[in-house]
């Protein structure tokens, strides 16, 4: 009697493999200049200046809520450039170069993950569509911002961003903690989904101390990484489910806990999500408070808008060729006029503070 056919315990809902690139190889594919490491060396030390107080400047990162055509994304990253000057006084603008999208359970993952926005899930080019794209960015003089979100990701893009943040969905996440700790840039955690900022306390404690960690190389191999820990990190308002957390009394109880944490007090607040009553209309609105807040409160360091080339969003999945330009295929954002307005007025209602 033949022997029963031995059952499979591998791999079993895997359907297919694609090799990607080693990061040391993509990054000499997609090589930066030694114009493009200084100028991402001198963005991060200006960031960590306004974080720790040695500018009073605010620190406002802007941008789509996510890059799904980098033609749209150069044209509005060529308008804020333009902007930058003009407010770069009492402003540091930073763009939203925003590639990795969480998902409540399923949906579009973003430009890294699905490049072609078919559900092809072509990785290996979405990689170098984000390193392009950022390289570009950084080429005009305009700093980049992101949100790291698969822990392997950052091997193949880090050395071009300027500031990154850890969302509410993974900021509790131990993996995203022990990946902050390695990173070079300066990060902002947000609090949880729920609006409780004892994650996000926890998550700076976490990510400041040295950690040791599974990972990969440069050569793409595993390895047991371990860090220094990363002290340029900071708390990010975005408001929970029990509404928004932006107001003076939110941010002063936010100061007082990261303070009893004996943490550095510098608090960015998202105009966006939960702040905005997930509305893109009332992002001005929070904006301006924040303005207000940062005349008297040396710990409101800046702020974070979601902002394109046309308002809202539309709806997606749908054929590429019918999408329509400038428009947001994740959450709602402000158009340009209303971002250009908004950054200008905020100019004038700083100048209190720079004489």
């Amino acid at each position: 009697m033949p022997s029963p056919p031995v059952k499979k315990v591998t791999d079993i809902h895997i359907t297919s493999k694609t090799l990607l690139p080693t990061p040391v190889e993509l990054c000499r594919e997609i090589q930066k200049t030694e114009a493009n490491e200084k100028f991402v060396a001198e963005s991060r030390e200006a960031i960590n200046k306004i974080i720790f107080g040695d500018d009073r400047r605010l620190l406002v990162v802007v941008g789509p809520c996510s890059i799904h055509d980098v033609r749209a994304g150069r044209e509005y990253a060529k308008k804020l450039r333009a902007l930058a000057d003009k407010v770069s006084e009492r402003m540091l603008l930073v763009m939203r170069v925003y590639f990795e999208k969480p998902r409540t359970t399923v949906g579009w993952k973003g430009l890294i993950m699905d490049p072609k926005l078919d559900g092809s899930s072509d990785i290996p080019e979405g990689l170098r569509i984000a390193r392009r794209f950022l390289r570009e960015v950084i080429d005009l003089g305009l700093p980049t911002a992101t949100e790291l979100l698969d822990p392997i990701t950052p091997q193949y893009i880090a050395d071009l961003i300027c500031w990154s943040a850890i969302g509410a969905r993974t900021t509790e996440s131990q993996t995203h903690r022990q990946m902050a700790s390695g990173l070079s840039m300066p990060l902002g955690f947000k609090n949880g989904t729920d609006g409780g900022l004892t994650v996000a306390i926890n998550a700076i404690k976490a990510a400041s101390q040295t950690q040791t960690f599974l990972g990969i190389d440069n050569e793409g191999r595993a390895n047991a990484l371990t860090t220094g820990g990363n002290p340029n990190c900071h708390m990010v308002l975005r408001g929970g489910s029990k509404g928004p957390n932006y107001g003076t009394d939110d941010v002063a109880s936010a100061v007082q806990q990261l303070e009893g944490a004996g943490l550095v007090p510098a608090v960015m607040t998202d105009c966006s999500h939960d702040n905005s009553g997930k509305n893109p209309a009332k992002q001005p609105a929070v904006f301006e408070e924040i303005v207000r807040q940062s005349l008297t409160n040396p710990s409101v360091i800046g702020a974070m808008v979601e902002s394109n080339l046309k308002a809202g969003n539309q709806s997606f999945p749908k054929a590429v060729e019918d999408l329509e330009y400038g428009v947001s295929i994740t959450d709602g954002c402000i158009d340009w006029d209303t971002t250009q307005r908004m950054l200008l007025e905020a100019h004038e209602q700083l100048a209190p503070l720079f004489g």
